[in-house]
């Protein structure tokens, strides 16, 4: 019986002792979750995987496949994937003849890089009007409401089809051309958790002691929201794939020879069935990589959530815990 008592006091003392020293942090608690969390790495290798492809595709081009994406072709105009063509033709080839897999690799060193850069620039924005319209409110909050009504107003779309009609858009004029117009999400959401935590003890306690508002607004405000909007701005990310996929596959995005995968699906349209694969090939790869940054988008708000914080410790504790009736 003694034995049992101990080893009952042993782990609760164990599991407290971790809460009183505050040993876990918030950051360390999320990257456990997220290492033990299958789906979530499963993404994260896969997503990682197609970012390390897209940044060697010269490397894979020159050196593996010895073909660039350019280059025609014309016996294997629709050749079917198969492993026993060369590697070059593992995916098969399209109408001109080119490499569908060296194709396909550089279509996602140009989709991947709109959509983190667009991502990235959306997240900055956003953050940035956000939390400075939350905080200050008054007439500048009433100019950021009315920039974000005016934008929310205009079908994004259609405005993106317009000036890809009126100018030749190249990756970087899209990612700017993106990231200018899809803020307003991100700084909504950054508006309404500043109008809550300016409103925190710590922030009127460093307003007291005259602390500026830039200083309160990056030290105080930023890090408690930036949790929140690293999951948007991987969601975000997935968004502005699909949005590139739509223009370019309407003829109005990046243009070609430039591969990107909504161009890739334009160019096989009219051409379904004499080379199915040609539509099925980035229409997988679309597909997967919006799925796998929506399930990493996912895994980020459950590791990022501070009600579960330092969970895991009391998961370690407990595993190690010996079974009642046991010895230690």
């Amino acid at each position: 019986m003694s034995a049992e008592v101990t080893v009952g006091v042993t782990g609760d003392a164990a599991v407290e002792g971790v809460g009183r020293r505050g040993t876990i942090g918030f950051w360390s608690d999320a990257l456990w979750r997220i290492r033990h969390d299958l789906t979530t790495m499963v993404a994260l290798t896969i997503i990682g995987s197609m970012i390390v492809l897209a940044l060697g595709a010269d490397v894979l081009a020159d050196h593996v496949f010895r073909i660039s994406f350019s280059k025609q072709d014309l016996l294997r105009i629709f050749e079917r994937p198969s492993f026993a063509n060369e590697p070059a033709f593992w995916l098969g080839a399209d109408n001109l003849g080119r490499s569908e897999i060296v194709r396909l690799l550089y279509g996602a060193r140009v989709s991947l890089f709109i959509g983190i850069v667009a991502a990235l620039v959306q997240l900055t924005l956003g953050l940035a009007l956000g939390v400075s319209a939350g905080y200050f409110r008054g007439r500048w909050d009433d100019l950021v409401v009315w920039l974000i009504s005016t934008l929310n107003g205009i079908p994004t779309i259609y405005l993106l089809i317009i000036v890809g009609l009126l100018f030749r858009l190249d990756p970087i004029s899209l990612v700017i051309l993106i990231g200018l117009l899809g803020w307003t999400g991100e700084a909504n959401l950054a508006r309404g958790q500043t109008f809550a935590w300016r409103e925190r003890d710590f922030v009127i306690a460093a307003r007291t002691i005259g602390a500026s508002p830039f200083r309160i607004m990056l030290r105080h405000i930023v890090p408690n929201i930036l949790p929140l909007m690293i999951v948007t701005g991987m969601l975000t990310i997935g968004g502005v794939i699909l949005a590139e996929s739509a223009l370019s596959y309407l003829g109005f995005g990046i243009q070609p020879p430039v591969p990107s995968w909504g161009n890739m699906l334009t160019g096989a349209t009219g051409f379904y069935y004499k080379g199915p694969h040609l539509i099925m090939v980035p229409g997988i790869a679309i597909s997967l990589t919006v799925l796998c940054l929506y399930l990493i988008g996912d895994g980020l708000r459950d590791a990022l959530d501070p009600r579960l914080r330092g969970s895991h410790a009391v998961k370690r504790v407990s595993l190690r815990r010996p079974p009642a009736g046991g010895r230690r």
